[in-house]
């Protein structure tokens, strides 16, 4: 993927062609799959020509990739470069900052509030669809998705084992189950159509899993 420095006169230009480009292939993906969807069909809605989406992206993977940025992670895009930072520092949550129950409710709060959203609802279905004749679009989905997620709880973890006394065998694994027990019984609904759950409900549910969450790390069972 090529890139262009700041005081490149193209950068700009360049920059606002990627950010179509992205733009295009998000809406394209989330709509057709990513199997159904050619470049040739994201470069016409993106209306550049086909060598100008090469030039910034090699392959549908590393499109698809930056599709996945945009919809996680968008603070890791560089308007100016037009290139994602791979080695951006997650910002710091607000719940950071909060002892562990109201801390581990307002994680799972957001955590749900984001995975149970219309577009990673639809972009889980498009992973889960493709990878297995895609396989790498599995691993780029696990990597800057499912484990992004992941270290942002285990830096909770981080800041916060010495002074709690846990004694945590798998920070890993912690944040598995965490998510796990906040995913059961929510997800596959909302995923399968067969329901809606409301901020109330979702609060609720993160609550019930905060305190399932703080037995298990206080007793040492992660």
């Amino acid at each position: 993927m090529r890139t262009w420095s700041n005081d490149d006169p193209k950068a700009s230009l360049m920059s606002r062609k990627r950010v179509a480009i992205v733009s295009a292939a998000r809406q394209a993906f989330l709509e057709g799959g990513y199997a159904k969807t050619s470049m040739d069909s994201i470069a016409k809605a993106a209306e550049v020509g086909i060598k100008t989406l090469y030039r910034h992206f090699e392959n549908k993977d590393d499109l698809f990739s930056a599709v996945m940025q945009a919809a996680c992670n968008p603070q890791a895009f560089d308007e100016v470069s037009g290139a994602w930072r791979e080695q951006i520092k997650e910002p710091e949550r607000p719940w950071f900052s909060k002892p562990p129950r109201a801390a581990l409710a307002a994680a799972g709060i957001e955590y749900l509030q984001h995975v149970l959203s219309d577009e990673q609802m639809a972009l889980y279905r498009v992973v889960t669809q493709d990878a297995y004749s895609f396989p790498e679009l599995g691993r780029r989905y696990r990597e800057q998705v499912v484990e992004r997620s992941h270290d942002i709880f285990i830096g909770y973890l981080d800041r916060w084992s010495s002074s709690e006394g846990w004694k945590i065998r798998d920070k890993s694994g912690a944040a598995v189950i965490f998510a796990a027990l906040l995913r059961a019984g929510i997800f596959e609904e909302v995923l399968h159509g067969l329901r809606k759950f409301s901020d109330s409900e979702i609060a609720a549910h993160a609550r019930r899993v905060a305190a399932k969450m703080l037995v298990l790390l206080t007793s040492g069972s992660c």
